[in-house]
């Protein structure tokens, strides 16, 4: 019952916010009694770090999984992201933002958590894509690893960016492209503009 109180906040808590869903409303989704939920998680709060960090479990498996593949590192990057997409559903109430303003401690170890992951996975991105002569042999790798997670961090402050002008996919997508047209050599371009040309098909 456990995993399926996960499964079924999670649904809920990306589509409207960590913030306007209730633990009545979990229980009349699911059909149980607010009492069921309460065996499991004492508070929302420890039901908002349990749906968080099994999120944070699940797209980092997914993206280890992507980047065992070795593929070409401009691919591995749109796949990430794909992957991305698919399991925060868009981002509709922009959750992470939302953990941020009413939920920090939550969102401060997640944050650590994800940097933890992203640093490996840019870094070796990174690498890889200088090695195959894709990315600029002149660019700082730490720095960019490291600007690259901050500015991922940044396109979700719906301040900035607000959802009814930018939806969660233009902006990966948009900023995706920034990030590559500036570390790209000639040949690492080409395979972008392919792959931007795909992607608009």
């Amino acid at each position: 019952m456990r995993q399926e109180i996960i499964y079924k906040s999670t649904e809920l808590f990306l589509n409207l916010g960590f913030k306007s869903v209730t633990m009545d409303d979990i229980a009349s989704e699911m059909g149980i009694s607010k009492k069921t939920i309460y065996v499991h998680f004492p508070n929302k709060t420890k039901l908002v770090e349990g749906t968080t960090m099994h999120l944070f479990e699940l797209i980092s498996h997914g993206i280890d999984c992507i980047c065992q593949l070795n593929k070409n590192p401009i691919e591995e990057l749109f796949d990430i992201k794909r992957f991305v997409m698919e399991h925060l559903k868009d981002e509709k109430s922009s959750p992470q933002f939302q953990l941020k303003k009413y939920y920090p401690k939550i969102y401060a170890t997640l944050k650590q958590k994800q940097f933890e992951v992203m640093h490996e996975c840019v870094n070796e991105n990174l690498k890889r894509g200088i090695d195959q002569k894709l990315y600029r042999t002149t660019i700082n790798v730490e720095f960019i690893t490291r600007i690259y997670f901050n500015s991922m961090l940044a396109i979700k402050d719906t301040d900035l960016f607000p959802l009814k002008i930018f939806s969660m996919n233009m902006l990966l997508e948009n900023y995706l492209e920034y990030h590559l047209r500036g570390i790209c050599t000639n040949k690492g371009v080409e395979i972008l503009n392919q792959f931007i040309t795909k992607n608009q098909s």
